[in-house]
């Protein structure tokens, strides 16, 4: 599994991803941890066959007593399935997700780590010297969806959104932005399936200041591209992809 460090301040934001060793058919995902003042957060931890790996490059960076926080955007297997496995190695840790989950994420196995709902209108959480912003992103593509924003590294998570299916070899960073639109187009006409919560999304995050904007498929969207995604997805007609 590859690791990298995305962003380096008082701070640092890691990458996960692009595991070349993954069973052949589990999609792609990207996994980050946030390191502040030794304490760590990890944003979609990922999928149950994809513990193991993520544990031990996470432990390249801080020992497990560390990981206090996990973050879920929503409850879909690719995003949480492993809490299970994280719930038997982290003693005194706290997931927050959106309270619509609290009694579904439940079934991945949840005993020793405390749930810490977020309310509709969001919320943050502080981690080491670092203030993070729960940020609605509710219907995009899930009816209780969060993304986070680190208002010091100028960066969001955006779960889903400007995901990418994407083979293990792809760069990790959005070169030329129409040339990178097929591999989003049909992901987001199909799993995203409201205007109107697309609408409100775009509103929310124009107000934010944004240098990097990272999903959890796919590429990273930094400088002009990020601005680029929100003026391509704000005119998308999303909802409109299944077949009759």
């Amino acid at each position: 599994m590859l690791s990298k460090v995305i962003y380096q301040g008082d701070h640092q934001w890691i990458m996960f991803g692009r595991d070349k060793d993954k069973p052949e058919k589990i999609i792609d995902t990207n996994q980050f941890m946030i390191v502040s003042d030794g304490e760590a957060i990890i944003l979609d931890p990922g999928g149950i066959e994809l513990f193991a790996p993520m544990l031990a490059a996470a432990l390249k960076f801080v020992p497990i007593e560390n990981i206090k926080t996990l973050f879920a955007s929503h409850q879909d297997p690719d995003i949480i399935s492993s809490l299970g496995l994280w719930d038997q190695v982290l003693m005194d840790a706290t997931i927050h997700c959106s309270w619509l989950w609290d009694g579904f994420i439940r079934h991945f196995g949840m005993s020793s780590i405390k749930f810490e709902p977020i309310r509709d209108e969001g919320g943050s959480v502080r981690v080491g010297n670092v203030e993070l912003q729960f940020i609605p992103a509710h219907y995009l593509h899930s009816s209780g969806n969060f993304n986070v924003y680190d208002p010091k590294a100028k960066i969001l998570f955006s779960g889903d959104i400007g995901a990418a299916m994407e083979a293990p070899e792809a760069p990790l960073e959005v070169g030329d932005f129409n040339e990178h639109i097929p591999k989003m187009k049909l992901f987001h006409q199909r799993w995203m399936p409201s205007n109107e919560a697309k609408l409100n999304w775009v509103r929310r995050v124009r107000a934010l200041d944004i240098d990097m904007m990272v999903p959890q498929h796919g590429r990273i969207f930094t400088g002009d591209s990020v601005n680029q995604f929100l003026n391509w997805f704000e005119n998308l007609d999303v909802g409109i992809a299944a077949s009759e």
